[in-house]
C-alpha cells in the first residue's frame, strides 16, 4: 500500500512539473535565445512592472496578453507565478511577469521589442 502511495505521489509531482514546462519554451531568433509561449509566440517583459507584480491591465493587457498560469501550475526554479488583481494568474521569469504582443502574428515575430521604450524580449540566460 505504501508503495502505491509513493508511486502516485511521484506521478502527480511529474504531472505538475510537466504543466509548468508546457507553458513556455526556448527559441532562437537572430542568434539570440529567447523565451516563447507554448505556441512559439515571443514573450516580453514590461519595465513598469514590479518584481512579482503586474502593472499591465485593461487596454494594456488587451495589447499585451499575460502568459496565463493554470490554476494547478506550480513555480519551478526561476519561473514563478504572479497573482493578478483581476483574479487570474500569470507566469514570471526571474520575478518579471511575461506577456505576448497582439501585433506578433506568427511564431518568431518580435515586433514588440522596444515598444514605448518599456517592452523587451524575455531572453534566455
Amino acid at each position: 500500500m505504501k508503495t502505491i502511495a509513493i508511486g502516485m505521489a511521484a506521478l502527480l509531482l511529474g504531472t505538475a512539473a510537466s504543466f509548468a514546462a508546457e507553458a513556455w519554451k526556448e527559441a532562437e531568433v537572430g542568434g539570440t535565445k529567447i523565451y516563447t509561449d507554448a505556441s512559439g509566440m515571443t514573450l516580453y517583459t514590461y519595465d513598469k512592472d514590479e518584481a512579482g507584480k503586474s502593472n499591465c491591465y485593461d487596454k494594456c493587457a488587451a495589447n499585451w496578453p499575460p502568459l496565463k498560469a493554470e490554476a494547478n501550475a506550480k513555480a519551478e526554479g526561476e519561473w514563478t507565478i504572479v497573482d493578478r488583481t483581476d483574479g487570474t494568474r500569470m507566469w514570471a521569469y526571474e520575478g518579471k511577469p511575461l506577456y505576448t504582443f497582439i501585433k506578433d502574428k506568427k511564431a518568431g515575430d518580435v515586433t514588440g521589442e522596444g515598444v514605448g521604450g518599456v517592452w523587451h524580449i524575455a531572453k534566455a540566460d
